[in-house]
C-alpha cells in the first residue's frame, strides 16, 4: 500500500493547524487556566523528550541491542527520582533570577560572557545531530508510505512549515520570560497523539498480525530466538552509559530544560511529573516488542526503525498507517519547535547581543522579536544542512540521537558544581567543557563522515577499556565525562575564585552573603528610567522599571535608599530574562551605578539575612543549625514583655517586635524600612523626639486607641566602634508599658497614705467644703426670699442637690479607701444631655467661688449627649471649673465648651492662669499631689475626677495653652459606642 505525497503533506499541515488552534485558544483564554496549568499537562509536555527516535527508532534499537532500549527510559525514571535534589533547585534559580536557559544558569554561576558563549555554541552544535535526526525520520517515513517522494522536497518542505509554525507558536511574545501556555498545551496534546498512535499500532498488530493475544504467545513460543535476541544484548553489555546519558538528557537538553523550568506552571507540577512522566514513557515502550515481532513475522523489507509505519501499511490499513505517520510528525515537530524556541533566545542573548547591535535601539522589544524569528529560521535550516551533509552509513535513529545525548552530558560536572560545590570556577568549567567537547567531536562526530581508518584509534581505545565496538557512544561517554570532570575539578582547585564567582556560588547553594555595599546613585524610579534609556531605549527602560516596581509592590515616587536598592536588583533580574544574566548585570552596573562610599542600610541587611534564612528551611547540614539559632533569637525578641524598636544608622526602623506591634496597634510591615518620624501618631513624634533627645530614659503618658497608657522609654546607642564604621550610630529603643504597674503602685500608695486618719479627714473636709459653701450661700439668700414660694422651692432644690453631691463624695471616698481604686459601684448609666450639664456645673462653680469675680463662657451644640452618671459627671466638671477659677486672675474668664471629634465627645475647660509646668502635667492626677500652697488643697480632686472619667470609658488630658493658661480635655465616648461596651444593668451602691 502506498499513499500520495500530497495526501501526507495535506494531513501533516492540517494536523499542525489543529495544534496551532489549540495553542491559540489557550492563549486567548478559551481554555481555562485550570487545564492549561494542570500538573498533568505539564507532565505530558515533558513528553517532548520522546521524539522521533522514541517513536520510530526504539524498535530499530531493540532489534540491534535487545532490551537495552529500555535504558533510555529507565534513566528518565532515575532523573525523576532526583527531582527534589536536582530539578527543584534549578527551578528555584530560574524563577527567582529570571534565567531562561541552561546557558543563562551557567553564565550566572560561572560569571562571564565567555561562559554563556561557550555553553550556547556547544548546545547548538550538540543539537544539530538531533535536529537532523528529526528531518531524517520524517523524510524516511514519508518514503515508506510514498516511495516516489523526493527526499529534498520533503525535507525542505518540513523545515519550511516548521519555521512558520515555530514563529507562530512561540515567537509572538516579546520576551522569553513569559510562559507560553498555549504552546505547552499543544506540546502536551502532541504527546497524547503520539502515545495513542503508537498504542493503536501495537493493539492492531496483536489483533491483525497474530490473530489476538493467544496468537502472539503462540508465535513467541514458536520463535524462542526472538526472546533471546532481546535478552542476550541486555545481559552481555553495560547499561551504565545509557542510564547516565538518558538521566542527563531528561532535563538538560534544550527542549527538556525549556519545558521543565522555563515553561513550568505556577502550580506545583514537579510532584505529578515524578510519576506521570515515567508512566507515559513506560506505556510507549510496552508496545515496542510487539511492533518488532510483527515486522519479523511479516518479513518486512524496511529497516526496523520504521516498522511502526510498515506493519499497518503492509496489511492495507491506510488510515492507521496515516495516523502512525502523523504520530511521527507530531514527535518530530514538537522536538524541532521547542528546541528552536529554546536555542533562539539563547543564541540571541549570548552570541548576538554581546556584539552590541541592540544597544540604544529605540524599539528594543520589536528588534529582539524579529531577531528571534530570524534565528529560529537559521537554526532549523542548519539542522537540515546537517542532515544533508550527514553520511548516514547505516546509523540508526537512536544511535544518531545518542550523539546529541553525549554532548549534553558534558554539562553534568558544571551543573553538579553549580548546585553542590561552591569551589568551582569559570576557568574549571570552560577547561572541562573544552576537553569533553573535543573528545565528543573526535569519537562521535568525525566518524559520521570520516573513513574507518581515520578513527580506528578510538575503536582500539574502546576495546582496551572493554567497550563494545558496535556502541561507540559508550566509550565516548566514559572518556569525555572523565576528562571533563577531572579538568573541571583540577583547574577549579588550581585557580582562585573571583568575588563575583563566590557570590554567585553562595546564591546557587542557598548560602547567600549580605548584599553588596553601596547605595544606588539614582534617587528615584524616574531617574532609573532616564539612566537606562540610552542603553535600552525609552520604551524598554520605562517598561522594565514599571515591571520591577509592580513585582516589588513599590510606589512610583519611591525614594528610600534600601527600597531603591531592591528596585535595582529587581530590574537586573527582569533584564536577565530579556538579555541574559551577563548583559543584564553589565547594563545595570553601567546605568545604575552604586555609590562607592555609601553603606547598605542595616534594615536591608537584616531583611536580606531574614529572607535567606527563611529560604533555608528544609535543607540539611549547617544551615538548618543557623536557622534554629535565628528562630531561637527571634522567639526571644517576640516573647519579650517589652516593645523593641531597632533603628539603623540611616534612621530607618529595622525591628518592630510583636509586643510593640500589639501595644501600638501599628503593623510591622508598615513600619520596617521607614524613618521614625514617618510613623503614625503618636508613635512617630514620641519615638523620634526621644531618639534625638538628651535623656536615655524617660516616662510619658500616651493615649492609644482611646486608652491612656503610661510608658517607660529606654534608649541604647550603637557606637561607631561597635558597628565597625566611623559614621552615624544605630540605636535600640525599649518601650515598657507601666500602666498596670502604676495601677498597682497607686493602690499601694492609697493604702499607705490613707492610713493617716488626719489626712483623710482633711481631704474629706476639703471636698465637702465646696458643696457646704454653696448650701450656706443658698441658705443666707433664702431668708430674703420667704415671700416668694417659687424662689424658695428653687433654693430648696439646689440645697438638696448639694446634699446629694456631699453624699456622692463620701461614698466615693469610702469606696476609694476600701478598694484601693478610684470609684466603687455606680448607678446605671443613662443618656445625659450635655448642655444642661454644663449650665448646672457653671452655676454650682459660680456659687462655690463667688468672691473670685471670675466669669464663665460655655458653648455646646444642641442635642449633644453622653452616656453616663449625670451627678458624677457634674462633680468632675465642678472640680475642674473650681480649679480653673482658683488659677485664674481676678476678673478672669473660664471657658467651657463641648464638641464631637472622631467619635468622642470632648469637654474642654480652659483658663488663663499661670499654667502647669510640663514636667508636672502628668503628676496632677496622682492622689495627694497638688500645686497649691499648704491648706489650699489635698490633691484628691483631680485624682477622683480622673477615676470617674475612666469609669465612663474616657480619658482626661492636661495641656498648656498658647499665650498662658491651662486646658483640661475630657474625652467621653458617644452614647452609641458606650451602649455596646457598658452594662446598663449596673447595681446601685448598697
Amino acid at each position: 500500500m502506498t499513499l500520495e505525497l500530497g495526501s501526507l503533506v495535506a494531513a501533516s499541515v492540517a494536523y499542525l493547524l489543529v495544534l496551532f488552534l489549540v495553542a491559540y485558544a489557550a492563549e486567548r483564554g478559551a481554555i481555562p487556566a485550570r487545564i492549561t496549568q494542570h500538573p498533568l499537562v505539564y507532565a505530558l509536555a515533558l513528553g517532548v523528550y520522546a521524539t522521533s527516535w522514541s517513536y520510530f527508532g526504539s524498535v530499530g534499537y531493540a532489534a540491534r541491542h535487545g532490551f537495552r532500549y529500555l535504558g533510555i527510559y529507565l534513566g528518565v525514571t532515575l532523573a525523576c527520582l532526583l527531582i527534589p535534589v536536582l530539578w527543584r533547585p534549578l527551578l528555584r534559580l530560574s524563577r527567582e533570577l529570571q534565567l531562561t536557559s541552561l546557558a543563562d544558569v551557567l553564565a550566572f554561576r560561572y560569571p562571564g560572557q565567555s561562559t554563556g558563549t561557550a555553553v550556547t555554541l556547544f548546545l547548538l552544535a550538540g543539537s544539530l545531530p538531533y535536529l537532523a535526526l528529526q528531518v531524517r525520520a520524517v523524510v524516511e517515513s514519508a518514503r515508506v508510505l510514498s516511495p516516489s517522494a523526493s527526499p529534498t522536497l520533503v525535507g525542505l518542505g518540513f523545515c519550511a512549515v516548521l519555521t512558520v509554525f515555530s514563529v507562530l507558536f512561540g515567537a509572538r511574545h516579546l520576551t522569553p520570560r513569559e510562559r507560553h501556555e498555549g504552546l505547552m498545551l499543544a506540546i502536551a496534546f502532541e504527546s497524547a497523539v503520539k502515545l495513542v498512535a503508537l498504542v493503536a499500532v501495537g493493539v492492531w498488530a496483536v489483533s491483525n498480525v497474530f490473530g489476538g493475544v493467544d496468537g502472539l504467545l503462540a508465535w513467541v513460543d514458536a520463535h524462542p530466538e526472538a526472546i533471546d535476541a532481546l535478552q542476550s544484548p541486555a545481559r552481555d553489555a553495560s547499561w551504565s552509559p545509557l542510564l547516565v546519558l538518558s538521566c542527563a538528557a531528561a532535563f538538560l537538553t534544550p527542549r527538556s530544560y525549556h519545558v521543565a523550568f522555563t515553561e513550568a506552571p505556577e502550580r506545583e507540577g514537579l510532584a505529578t511529573a515524578t510519576w506521570a512522566f515515567p508512566l507515559l514513557l513506560l506505556v510507549m515502550n510496552l508496545v515496542v516488542p510487539v511492533v518488532l515481532w510483527s515486522g519479523e513475522a511479516l518479513g518486512l523489507p524496511w529497516p526496523a526503525d520504521f516498522h511502526v509505519l510498515a506493519v499497518p501499511a503492509s496489511r492495507g490499513a491506510t488510515w492507521l498507517a496515516l495516523g502512525a505517520f502523523l504520530g511521527g510528525v507530531s514527535a518530530a515537530s514538537a522536538m524541532v519547535i521547542v528546541t528552536t524556541l529554546a536555542l533562539a533566545p539563547m543564541c540571541l542573548t549570548h552570541l548576538v547581543l554581546p556584539l552590541g547591535y541592540a544597544r540604544g535601539q529605540p524599539h528594543l522589544y520589536g528588534w529582539l522579536l524579529w531577531a528571534r524569528r530570524l534565528l529560529i529560521g537559521i537554526i532549523i535550516l542548519a539542522g537540515y544542512g546537517f542532515h544533508w551533509l550527514l553520511n548516514i552509513r547505516g546509523t540508526g535513529l537512536v544511535d544518531l540521537g545518542l550523539v546529541s545525548f553525549v554532548a549534553v552530558a558534558q554539562f553534568i560536572p558544571g551543573v553538579l558544581g553549580l548546585l553542590f560545590w561552591k569551589r568551582g570556577t569559570r576557568a574549571g568549567l570552560l577547561t572541562g567543557l573544552v576537553a569533553g567537547a573535543s573528545l565528543w567531536l573526535l569519537t562521535l562526530v568525525v566518524p559520521l563522515w570520516a573513513s574507518p581508518g581515520v578513527v580506528a584509534w578510538t575503536h582500539r581505545m574502546a576495546a582496551l577499556l572493554g567497550f563494545s565496538d558496535s556502541e561507540p557512544w559508550g566509550f565516548a561517554t566514559f572518556a569525555s565525562l572523565s576528562l571533563n570532570g577531572l579538568a573541571f575539578i583540577g583547574v577549579s582547585l588550581a585557580t582562585r575564585q573571583s568575588a563575583e564567582e563566590a557570590e554567585a556560588a553562595r546564591a546557587c547553594t542557598r548560602e547567600e552573603a549580605a548584599p553588596a555595599a553601596g547605595g544606588v546613585v539614582a534617587g528615584s524610579p524616574d531617574e532609573f528610567r532616564r539612566k537606562l534609556a540610552p542603553l535600552l531605549g525609552e520604551e524598554a527602560a520605562t517598561a522594565e522599571v514599571d515591571r520591577a516596581l509592580k513585582s516589588l509592590s513599590l510606589p512610583q515616587d519611591e525614594r528610600r535608599p534600601s527600597e531603591l536598592r531592591r528596585l535595582r536588583d529587581g530590574v537586573e533580574r527582569n533584564l536577565s530574562g530579556l538579555l541574559g544574566p551577563v548583559l543584564a548585570r553589565m547594563t545595570v552596573e553601567e546605568a545604575l551605578r552604586l555609590e562607592p562610599g555609601a553603606r547598605t542600610a542595616l534594615a536591608e541587611q537584616l531583611r536580606f539575612v531574614e529572607e535567606r534564612l527563611r529560604d533555608a528551611r528544609g535543607l540539611q547540614g549547617p544551615v538548618p543549625a543557623l536557622e534554629a539559632v535565628r528562630r531561637y533569637l527571634r522567639r526571644i525578641l517576640e516573647d519579650l514583655p517589652v516593645g523593641v524598636c531597632a533603628v539603623g544608622p540611616d534612621g530607618e526602623v529595622v525591628l518592630w517586635n510583636a509586643t510593640l506591634e500589639q501595644l501600638s496597634g501599628v503593623p510591622v510591615d508598615t513600619v520596617r524600612g521607614h524613618p521614625l518620624e514617618a510613623l503614625p501618631a503618636p508613635w512617630g513624634p514620641l519615638l523620634s523626639g526621644f531618639a534625638s533627645g538628651v535623656d536615655g530614659d524617660t516616662e510619658t503618658r500616651v493615649t492609644v486607641s482611646g486608652v491612656e497608657r503610661i510608658l517607660r522609654l529606654h534608649r541604647s546607642r550603637l557606637s561607631p566602634a561597635e558597628q565597625g564604621t566611623g559614621t552615624s550610630e544605630g540605636m535600640a529603643l525599649l518601650v515598657e508599658d507601666f500602666t498596670a504597674r502604676k495601677a498597682v503602685d497607686a493602690r499601694m500608695a492609697h493604702q499607705d497614705r490613707l492610713a493617716s486618719l488626719g489626712r483623710v479627714a482633711a481631704g474629706v473636709a476639703h471636698e465637702i467644703g465646696n458643696p457646704l459653701t454653696a448650701i450656706a450661700s443658698l441658705t443666707q439668700n433664702l431668708k430674703y426670699e420667704l415671700e416668694d414660694p417659687a424662689a424658695v422651692q428653687e433654693r430648696a432644690g439646689l440645697i438638696l442637690q448639694q446634699c446629694r453631691r456631699i453624699d456622692a463624695i463620701v461614698r466615693t471616698l469610702v469606696g476609694f479607701s476600701h478598694e484601693g481604686t478610684v470609684g466603687g459601684q455606680a448607678r446605671p448609666f443613662t443618656r445625659v444631655a450635655v448642655a444642661p450639664l454644663l449650665s448646672e456645673a457653671v452655676q454650682l462653680a459660680r456659687l462655690a467661688r463667688k468672691q473670685h469675680g471670675v466669669s464663665f463662657e460655655h458653648r455646646c451644640p444642641e442635642g449633644l449627649e453622653v452616656q453616663g452618671d449625670a451627678q458624677r459627671l457634674e462633680q468632675v466638671l465642678v472640680n475642674l471649673l473650681t480649679n480653673a477659677m482658683d488659677a485664674s486672675p481676678e476678673h478672669g474668664v473660664v471657658e467651657l465648651e463641648a464638641d464631637v471629634d472622631g467619635g468622642a465627645v470632648r469637654l474642654r475647660v480652659m483658663d488663663r492662669g499661670h499654667g502647669i509646668p510640663t514636667e508636672l502635667a502628668q503628676r496632677v492626677f496622682e492622689p495627694f499631689f497638688t500645686t497649691k500652697g499648704p491648706g489650699e488643697g489635698t490633691g484628691l480632686g483631680l485624682a477622683l475626677a480622673a477615676g470617674i472619667v475612666r469609669e465612663h470609658g474616657g480619658t482626661m488630658q492636661v495641656d498648656k495653652r498658647q499665650g498662658g493658661g491651662t486646658s483640661v480635655v475630657v474625652s467621653l465616648p458617644e452614647p452609641r459606642r458606650m451602649e455596646a461596651s457598658v452594662n446598663p444593668e449596673r447595681e446601685a451602691p448598697a
